[in-house]
């Protein structure tokens, strides 16, 4: 049966790089426990224009625990899309993110982290 999809920002104080991985191990594992099966990660796309640091870090970590296989997936905002794969895929371990505002928004600010 699907759990439910736990949203939380992370870029809110912006945080260092490393502060904002440990606020999504925590929230991985809080997560886990607590029975979700998703949980969206708002962390920002950064002032630059050409995707901030937490961004890119968060999507190292997050490669990093999906091969050692704490996470099943994650899915970028820019690719939170129904012909996506991942996306199509993540809509059976979590039904909510079907009607979530930013699927089909390609949303660099955000990624999506099944568990």
């Amino acid at each position: 049966m699907p759990g439910y999809l736990k949203e939380v920002n992370i870029k809110y104080d912006m945080p260092a790089a490393g502060d904002a991985i440990k606020r999504i191990t925590f929230n991985i594992r809080n997560g886990k426990t607590l029975g979700a099966s998703a949980i969206k990660f708002i962390h920002g796309y950064g002032s630059s224009g050409k995707g901030g640091k937490i961004r890119s870090e968060a999507h190292k970590y997050l490669e990093d625990q999906k091969r050692k296989g704490y996470i099943r997936d994650y899915i970028p905002g820019d690719r939170f899309s129904i012909f996506d794969p991942s996306t199509r895929e993540a809509f059976r371990f979590c039904e909510e993110l079907r009607r979530d505002p930013d699927l089909e928004q390609h949303n660099n600010g955000m990624t999506i982290v099944i568990l």
